[in-house]
C-alpha cells in the first residue's frame, strides 16, 4: 500500500465576505514568518536560510495574492500547521484543498518574491 501525497491547501486573499484581505503583504509574512520549517537536511549552508519553506509558498493567482501550504507541514510541525490554519480561520480568508494542479487557477507569475 503506498502512502499518500500529503494534500495542498490554497488560502486566498479574498474574505469569505469577498473583500480583499489586508495588508497587502500578508502572503509574504505569512510565509516569512514559516520560511525555517523545511525538508530534514534542506536548506543547509551559506544562504539556506534564505527563502520560503516549500510548505508555505506565497504566489499571486489570478490577481490574488495567495499562500499555498502543504500539508506535510502538520507533520513537520503541529504548532505551524495550527498557525496558518488558525490565522485563515480568525480572519475569515477562503481556505480550498488542492487535490491536483488543475484544481489551481492559472498563477500569474512564479512565487512571489
Amino acid at each position: 500500500m503506498s502512502v499518500p501525497k500529503p494534500r495542498e491547501f490554497l488560502i486566498r486573499g479574498i474574505t469569505l465576505a469577498g473583500s480583499p484581505f489586508r495588508p497587502s503583504d500578508w502572503s509574504e509574512r505569512l510565509a516569512g514568518a514559516l520560511s525555517s520549517f523545511r525538508p530534514h537536511g534542506a536548506a543547509a549552508g551559506i544562504g539556506g536560510h534564505i527563502g520560503y519553506s516549500p510548505y508555505c509558498v506565497p504566489q499571486v493567482i489570478e490577481g490574488v495574492r495567495c499562500v499555498i501550504v502543504n500539508e506535510a507541514l502538520r507533520d513537520l510541525e503541529l504548532m505551524a500547521w495550527d498557525f496558518v490554519m488558525n490565522f485563515a480561520r480568525d480572519n475569515e480568508l477562503q481556505v480550498t484543498p488542492i487535490t491536483s494542479p488543475s484544481d489551481l487557477p492559472s498563477a500569474d507569475s512564479a512565487p512571489v518574491a
